[in-house]
C-alpha cells in the first residue's frame, strides 16, 4: 500500500463555548453514564435562569480533558459493550489503496496511529438496541438516553408558562 511520506500536523479547535458552560447529569446509580449538558446563559434583562440543554459537542469543549488527535477520542462506551460479553474483538483487515481512493503522493491520508480491532458479534447474536429491548435488557445506552430525554422534558416544562392555550387542552 502505498503510504504519505510526510505526516501532517493536525489540530482541532478546542475549549469552551462562550455564553455557556459545560455539565454533566449523573446518573445516580451509575457513574459510568454522564450526559452532556450546556448550560446557556440568557441575557440579564431576560431576568430568566440559564438554559440547559444537551450537548453534542463531544469533549472538544470540555475545559477537562486533554484532546491528543494522535490518540482518538476516549472509548467512553467500551466497558458498557464488553460487559454483556456478546462480542469479541477480530484481527479485521488492513487498509488497501482503495481506502485511499488510490490517491497518490500528497494526496494520501496516513493510518490512524492509534487503530483498535474491530468487535462482532458472537455466536450469531443480535447485538442492537433493538435486540436488548425486545429481550427485556436496560443497556447503559438506553439510560444515557432515557436521562437526556428526561431533562429536556424537565426543561422543557420549566421554561414553558404563561401563553395562551386558544382552546387546546395541553398536557
Amino acid at each position: 500500500m502505498n503510504a504519505p511520506t510526510k505526516i501532517p500536523n493536525i489540530s482541532v479547535t478546542t475549549g469552551p463555548i462562550q455564553g455557556s458552560k459545560k455539565m454533566y447529569l449523573e446518573h445516580p446509580k451509575d457513574p459510568t453514564i454522564r450526559v452532556p449538558m450546556r448550560q446557556i446563559d440568557l441575557d440579564p434583562s431576560a431576568e430568566e435562569p440559564p438554559y440547559l440543554a444537551y450537548d453534542p459537542s463531544g469533549p472538544y469543549t470540555d475545559d477537562t480533558v486533554k484532546i491528543d488527535i494522535q490518540k482518538g477520542l476516549p472509548r467512553l462506551r467500551e466497558g458498557w459493550i464488553m460487559a454483556r460479553g456478546d462480542v469479541e474483538e477480530y484481527a479485521g483487515r488492513t487498509v488497501t489503496d482503495a481506502d485511499n481512493g488510490y490517491a497518490k503522493a500528497n494526496r494520501l491520508v496516513p493510518e490512524f496511529p492509534n487503530l483498535h480491532k474491530p468487535l462482532r458479534a458472537k455466536d450469531a447474536k443480535a447485538v442492537s438496541q433493538m435486540a436488548y429491548a425486545r429481550a427485556g435488557l436496560v443497556t447503559p445506552e438506553m439510560e444515557f438516553i432515557a436521562m437526556r430525554e428526561n431533562e429536556g422534558r424537565a426543561e422543557a416544562r420549566r421554561t414553558q408558562g404563561g401563553g395562551q392555550p386558544f382552546g387546546a387542552i395541553l398536557p
